[in-house]
């Protein structure tokens, strides 16, 4: 593997790895988020621990940081793998970003489940195909109030919409992170997926039990 590649690979993983919920809720609350809720650090515990501003900040603020991590591969750091697709560019920094989301550094490598991140990567690296599972999110979300379910269920469908709607070369390892990116976003929700099948899920805005 180049040199370069592993450059672009540890900055992509370090973009990620920036655990903005985590910086979020110990600036603003003094709180360690890892110890409310869920435990999670991502947008949504974040959200449901009180901050729904700080949920939301959260939120876009993985969405940059994924986005940013391949434009700047894309865009600025290319010209070092000549040889190389930027689409194939691209997607070696869109792995490695979401990795670095769910398995940062930083927090011995407890992280996010890579919703809002998948996201970002994917709105540089295929805008139409996020969108559209960003859509499909938002509508199993209305209708169902579970957000694991609707996560589960928009990255299942990227990969699909992406064969749809990306136009021009598709290289065969960026078909290959697209899927695995889905599949690690429905691997980390597997807690969630054995408490919608045991139908003891919580619901998006509902109280929780006493």
């Amino acid at each position: 593997m180049p040199l370069a590649s592993l450059w672009i690979a540890a900055l992509a993983y370090l973009f990620g790895s920036i655990p903005t919920g985590y910086l979020l809720v110990r600036f603003f609350r003094k709180q360690d988020i890892r110890t409310v809720g869920s435990g999670n650090i991502g947008a949504t515990n974040v959200m449901r621990s009180g901050g729904k501003g700080l949920g939301a900040a959260t939120f876009v603020l993985d969405v940059v940081k994924g986005s940013a991590a391949v434009w700047l591969a894309g865009w600025l750091l290319a010209p070092m793998l000549p040889t190389w697709p930027v689409r194939n560019v691209e997607s070696l920094a869109a792995l490695c970003a979401v990795l670095g989301h769910m398995f940062p550094v930083w927090l011995r490598f407890r992280g996010g489940k890579g919703v809002a991140t998948g996201f970002g990567v994917f709105l540089v690296a295929a805008p139409l195909a996020a969108l559209a599972a960003i859509t499909l999110f938002a509508l199993v979300l209305t209708l169902t109030r579970y957000v694991s379910l609707a996560s589960i269920l928009g990255a299942a469908s990227f990969p699909v919409f992406a064969w749809f709607t990306v136009r021009g070369p598709r290289p065969a390892f960026f078909i290959a992170v697209q899927f695995t990116v889905a599949l690690l976003i429905i691997l980390k929700h597997h807690p969630n997926i054995r408490r919608l099948l045991s139908g003891t899920e919580h619901r998006f805005g509902a109280p929780k039990a006493a």
